[in-house]
């Protein structure tokens, strides 16, 4: 699984998520806020499944461990 998220996507995808996941647990939304749970797990993991798919990596080049 090489890294294929980073920076401001992956902060986004976190803040996106979280906010996804308050929202159906305060009952704001529907039970489709849990889907929230996708972008914040491909946040954390640095790893987007379609990125993979369809070739796309915003994580940094130079940024190699």
């Amino acid at each position: 699984m090489n890294k294929n998220v980073g920076g401001i996507d992956k902060l986004l995808r976190i803040i996106v998520g979280v906010v996804l996941i308050v929202l159906a647990i305060t009952g704001t939304i529907g039970w489709w806020g849990y889907l929230g749970i996708i972008p914040l797990a491909t946040g954390l993991l640095n790893f987007c499944p379609i990125y993979s798919i369809i070739g796309v990596k915003t994580a940094c080049p130079l940024d190699k461990k």
